[in-house]
């Protein structure tokens, strides 16, 4: 997930939906809250949660600059996704 200014978040969640809900209803206290991030950019699917969270680890460990090559490369306007799946 992003900011308007682009400032990234990057989690794991079971329920996609609900947690793009959360972000944009500024429910969840903290970072996300403190910078805006309402904005679902990029996401990935999994059937298994320790393949998930290894990727979130992964991803994480990135510098920022390949963390927005793979957001462009998909998603080269950073629309929100949210509205094209039907989230919001």
């Amino acid at each position: 997930m992003s900011s308007f200014r682009k400032i990234l978040y990057i989690g794991v969640t079971n329920n996609l939906k609900r947690r793009v809900y959360e972000h944009q209803a500024g429910l969840v206290p903290g970072f996300t809250q403190k910078y805006q991030i309402k904005l679902l950019v990029y996401f990935e699917e999994y059937n298994n949660i320790n393949q998930a969270i290894e990727r979130e680890k992964t991803i994480k460990s990135w510098r920022r600059e390949k963390k927005l090559n793979l957001i462009y490369t998909l998603n080269p306007y950073w629309d929100d996704l949210s509205k094209k799946f039907g989230f919001t």
